[in-house]
């Protein structure tokens, strides 16, 4: 099996959901909401080489919710990389800037596990272009 396109959908929706929880003031159990995509073992390294776990990652999106005006996130080049019972591992470009002009462009790797049905991020490597 090679079709990817449960793992590309919740790449798309978990950026949409997080750059509305970046750029606007919303109910905090949307916070909860979020969150519940992630895995409970959750690790990232980010572009600067910082590796997060799962409760630094709430930290950093308590911390920044509704505080980047006009952040918007554009994904592109969405590819699988494996596919297996347990999850998938997937690539995507991920461009973002916020009101102020900023502006960044990075390379992702995820790793997605199934647990339950569910799909959850289990690792996330970023890498600016």
């Amino acid at each position: 099996m090679t079709d990817f396109t449960d793992y590309f959908d919740e790449v798309i929706q978990a950026h949409v959901a997080i750059e509305k929880w970046l750029a606007e003031e919303q109910d905090p159990s949307e916070l909860d909401h979020l969150l519940s995509r992630f895995s409970p073992q959750f690790s990232m390294v980010s572009p600067l080489g910082r590796v997060l776990d799962f409760d630094a990652l709430n930290e950093l999106f308590t911390l920044a919710g509704g505080k980047k005006l006009g952040f918007r996130i554009e994904l592109s080049e969405l590819r699988g990389i494996a596919l297996h019972e347990a999850g998938a591992t997937v690539s995507y470009r991920e461009q973002q800037t916020d009101a102020t002009g900023l502006h960044s462009d990075r390379r992702s790797t995820v790793v997605f596990e199934k647990v339950q049905g569910r799909i959850l991020w289990r690792h996330l490597q970023e890498t600016f272009c």
